[in-house]
């Protein structure tokens, strides 16, 4: 049952790491990581509660990530440089074969507009959008899974939303 749950949950996942971390590698330790806690902590609880308990798991992965990411900055900002590691997630993002080539490509630059406008968006922001909006949690289980409050949910997604439409706003289809 628990690794049922875990492969339907790893791609979604990963794209919330990837988001938050801008970094394959980092986002598929994150991810290892949070799924073997699951695993070893609360593989005997209901499997109703595994979705919230695994996203809390997970943003307490991202969260102390980003606290190592500002120490390490920190401590060796002379070393900093320009590096694009990231990888290509798009591939597996967009259907080329049955799009015709000018919608594709219309498809592929949206698709790397929102990723961008993600990526600039605060963590805070950027987590309660993805868990709101793409892992369709509601408003309590988004609170419960972040460990903040209600309040705070409906803050986060509300910014989010218009600090995407703003940037996005060149994307915006009237049909």
């Amino acid at each position: 049952m628990l690794n049922a749950f875990l492969a339907g949950t790893e791609k979604r996942a990963y794209r919330l790491a990837y988001i938050a971390t801008q970094s394959n590698e980092d986002a598929l330790d994150l991810v290892q990581e949070a799924m073997m806690t699951l695993a070893r902590r609360y593989a005997e609880r209901d499997e109703g509660e595994w979705p919230l308990l695994f996203h809390r798991i997970l943003q307490n992965k991202i969260r102390d990530w980003y606290r190592r990411q500002t120490v390490k900055n920190k401590i060796f900002s002379w070393f900093q440089g320009d590096s694009d590691d990231g990888g290509n997630i798009e591939d597996n993002t967009i259907d080329t074969q049955t799009v015709e080539p000018e919608r594709a490509l219309q498809n592929e630059n949206l698709g790397k507009a929102i990723e961008v406008a993600l990526a600039k968006l605060p963590i805070r922001q950027q987590q309660t959008f993805l868990l709101r909006a793409w892992e369709g949690l509601s408003v309590n289980e988004t609170a419960e899974a972040m460990g903040i409050s209600i309040g705070s949910v409906k803050t986060h997604y509300s910014r989010a939303i218009a600090a995407l439409r703003t940037s996005l706003g060149t994307f915006y289809y009237e049909g």
